[in-house]
C-alpha cells in the first residue's frame, strides 16, 4: 500500500506542478481528482496545444509499454498513429486549436513486446484550460467478437463459402475504378452456376444427403478455383448465392479464354461421381460465363448477363457452359421489350394488315389475299409476324389481336366486294393461333363479324399450322367441324412440315392444302440449277390425294414463271409468292382483281 501511495502521491504532484506552471491562473483540480486520473483503468494522457503530453497515466504506460514519466514530452500523434492518415490528421490539429469539439478514431497499435491491439483513441477539450485529454480504449477483444460475428453473418452455414451478401460486398468492391489503378488488367469475370436436378435429390433422397452434396460441390469449386488461380493473392472468391446456386469471380481476369478454361474445369469437376454416406450420387451443373471490361460494368449488370447465360444454358440442354452472347441478349432485350407493350399497342392502334393475293394457276386471276399482320412499331419499325406472333402466343395476347385481326380482314374483303361488283368476289385467308380456339369462343367471334361485316362464310378461309390440326382433338375438333358447317374454310399452312398424319386428312373438316415452300424451291430451272425430281414427285402425289380427298392444294413461295408451269402441270389449284405480288396494301389488291398479276 506504501508503494502504491507514492506512485500515486509522486504523480499527482507532478500534474499539479505541470499545471501549475502553465497555466497559474487556472484552478488546479483537488487532490483526489489528480489520484483518479492516475488510477484510472481507462488510459489517459493529458495533451498540450504543441501536441506534447504534459502528464500520462499507468494506463497508458501499460497499454504503451514503459512508465508514465516516461511518456512526458513525447508528441501525442506518434504515440497513437494520428498521423497516419490525412482526414484524421486534419482533425487532430484543429481539436488541438480549439476548432473541432472532439476526435474519435479507431487504431491499431503495436505494444513493445510485438502483439497488435486495436484501440479507440478520443480527444477532446479539458474545461477551463487550452489542453486536451487523450484517451485509448483497448477494443481488441470487442473487435475480435465483431469479426466472429461478422464471419457468420458473411457465410453460408451449410458450405461455409462466403454467402449472398460477402460476394456482392466483394463484387462491388472489385468494380470500383480504384481497385484497377495499380497493375491490374481491368477486366473482371464470373462463371454463374445452377446444380441440375438438385430438387429431386432433396425430395427422394432428403435434406441432409442434398446438404452434403452441397458441401462436396464447394469442395470441388474452391479446389478448382485454386488450382486456376494462377498464383494469385487470395485466388478467385467462390460463394453460394442460395440454394445449389455457386458463384465464383475472377478479379483481374486475364481474358474469355482464362474464364472458358475455369467453367471447363468446374464442369468437369461436378460430373464426377460423389460418394457421401453410403450414397453415390451424379450430378451435373449449367453455368454461365461473362467476361468484360470493369469499367462501365455494374453489379447489377454483370449479374443481369450471367443469370441470364445460365438461362441460355439450361434452355440449350443443361450440363454445359455458355459463354454469354451481346447479340442474343440484344434479341431478348428486344423481345422482352416487344412482349411488355404489346397489348397495349393493339389498344393503341399500332397494327395493321397487308394482303398477299392467292392466284389461280390455271387462269391466272386473284381468287383470293392472305391478310398479314404488321407492327407499325414507335421504335422498332415494321415488323413481320415472325417477331411478335410467337410472344403473343405466350402471353395470351394473340386473343385480343386475332380478333382485331380477322374483324379488320373480314370488313376489308367485302369492302372490295361492295367497291368491285362486276368482279368474281375473291375470299380473305386469315391465321389462326391453336391458342385463339382454347382460350376464346372462336366459333361465336367469326358469327359476330361475319355478320357484323356482311362477309358470306364461304369467303372467309381460316389457316392453322400443320401440328397445329393435326393435333386436334376434344375442343379444338369441335370448333374446327362448327366453323366448317357454317360454311368457312379450314386450310392447313406449311403443310409437309409438320407430323404428315394422313390419316387425319379423312377426319378433319379440311378444305384446303398449303404446301410449305421448301417443295416448291425445289422446282427452279434458272440459273443453271437443276431441279429434284423427288420434289415434283411428293408434290405431284400430295396433289392427287389431296383432290380425290375433295381438298384444293395452294403452292407456297412461288417466285418464277417456271416454277408456276411446273406446278400448274401437276394439277395444283393456285399458287402464292413474290411471282404474283409481295404483300401489299388494300389499295393495290383492289387493282390486281379481274386482272392477272404477274402475267
Amino acid at each position: 500500500m506504501s508503494a502504491t501511495s507514492e506512485g500515486t502521491g509522486s504523480a499527482a504532484d507532478s500534474i499539479r506542478s505541470t499545471l501549475t506552471e502553465r497555466h497559474p491562473t487556472v484552478p488546479v483540480p483537488p487532490r483526489d481528482y489528480r489520484a483518479a486520473f492516475d488510477a484510472a483503468h481507462l488510459a489517459m494522457a493529458l495533451v498540450g496545444r504543441d501536441g506534447e503530453v504534459i502528464a500520462a497515466n499507468r494506463a497508458l504506460a501499460g497499454l504503451l509499454g514503459g512508465e508514465p514519466q516516461a511518456l512526458a514530452g513525447r508528441h501525442a500523434a506518434d504515440l497513437v498513429d494520428l498521423a497516419a492518415e490525412a482526414r484524421t490528421w486534419q482533425a487532430y490539429k484543429e481539436v488541438l486549436r480549439g476548432r473541432q469539439a472532439r476526435l474519435r478514431c479507431t487504431r491499431r497499435l503495436k505494444h513493445p513486446d510485438g502483439h497488435s491491439l486495436w484501440t479507440e483513441v478520443t480527444l477532446e477539450p479539458v474545461a477551463g484550460t487550452p489542453d486536451v485529454l487523450l484517451s485509448v480504449a483497448d477494443i481488441s477483444d470487442r473487435r475480435d467478437l465483431q469479426a466472429r460475428l461478422r464471419h457468420l453473418q458473411m457465410h453460408d452455414p451449410v458450405t461455409r463459402l462466403p454467402n449472398r451478401a460477402l460476394f456482392f460486398e466483394r463484387l462491388s468492391a472489385a468494380l470500383e475504378s480504384s481497385a484497377y489503378g495499380q497493375g491490374g488488367t481491368g477486366r473482371i469475370g464470373l462463371c454463374y452456376l445452377d446444380l441440375d436436378g438438385f430438387k429431386a435429390v432433396n425430395d427422394t433422397l432428403g435434406h441432409r444427403v442434398g446438404d452434403r452434396l452441397l458441401t462436396a460441390v464447394a469442395a470441388r469449386l474452391t479446389q478448382c478455383a485454386d488450382q486456376s488461380g494462377y498464383g494469385r493473392t487470395g485466388g478467385h472468391l467462390v460463394a453460394r448465392l442460395g440454394g445449389d446456386e455457386f458463384a465464383l469471380l475472377v478479379e483481374d481476369s486475364t481474358g474469355t479464354e482464362e474464364l472458358v478454361d475455369l467453367a471447363r474445369s468446374v464442369l468437369a469437376a461436378v460430373q464426377e461421381p460423389f460418394d457421401l454416406a453410403g450414397q453415390r450420387l451424379s450430378v451435373s451443373a449449367s453455368i454461365g460465363v461473362v467476361e468484360r471490361d470493369a469499367a462501365g460494368t455494374s453489379a447489377t449488370g454483370l449479374m443481369q448477363a450471367a443469370d441470364t447465360t445460365l438461362y441460355w444454358a439450361k434452355a440449350d440442354g443443361k450440363a454445359r457452359w455458355t459463354l454469354f452472347d451481346p447479340e442474343r441478349n440484344a434479341h431478348r432485350m428486344t423481345r422482352q421489350a416487344l412482349s411488355s407493350t404489346l397489348r397495349p399497342a393493339v389498344e393503341r392502334g399500332e397494327f395493321g394488315l397487308e394482303y398477299q393475293p392467292l392466284v389461280d394457276l390455271e387462269s391466272g386471276a386473284v381468287r383470293g389475299v392472305e391478310a398479314l399482320v404488321r407492327w407499325n412499331h414507335p421504335q422498332f419499325g415494321t415488323l413481320t409476324p415472325n417477331r411478335f406472333i410467337g410472344i403473343a402466343e405466350e402471353d395470351g395476347s394473340i386473343v385480343q389481336l386475332g380478333r382485331w385481326v380477322l374483324a379488320t380482314a373480314c370488313r376489308q374483303a367485302r369492302r372490295w366486294q361492295i367497291e368491285q361488283p362486276s368482279d368474281a368476289p375473291v375470299f380473305v385467308s386469315v391465321n389462326v393461333a391453336v391458342r385463339q380456339v382454347w382460350d376464346s369462343d372462336l366459333v361465336g367471334d367469326v358469327a359476330e363479324i361475319l355478320a357484323e361485316t356482311g362477309l358470306a362464310p364461304q369467303l372467309l378461309q381460316l389457316e392453322l399450322t400443320e401440328s397445329a390440326v393435326m393435333g386436334s382433338a376434344g375442343r379444338p375438333l369441335q370448333a374446327l367441324q362448327a366453323l366448317s358447317d357454317m360454311g368457312v374454310r379450314i386450310a392447313i399452312d406449311d403443310f409437309g412440315t409438320g407430323y404428315s398424319n394422313l390419316a387425319y386428312l379423312s377426319r378433319l373438316p379440311v378444305s384446303v392444302l398449303k404446301l410449305d415452300g421448301s417443295f416448291v424451291r425445289g422446282f427452279r430451272y434458272e440459273e443453271g440449277a437443276h431441279p429434284n425430281p423427288a420434289d415434283e414427285t411428293i408434290v405431284e402425289a400430295l396433289v392427287q390425294l389431296a383432290h380425290r380427298l375433295g381438298l384444293t392444294v395452294t403452292a407456297e413461295c412461288v417466285e418464277t414463271a417456271g416454277q408456276a408451269a411446273r406446278l400448274r402441270r401437276v394439277g395444283c389449284d393456285t399458287g402464292q409468292g413474290w411471282l404474283y405480288s409481295r404483300a401489299v396494301g388494300p389499295e393495290l389488291i383492289a387493282e390486281m382483281i379481274g386482272t392477272r398479276p404477274g402475267a
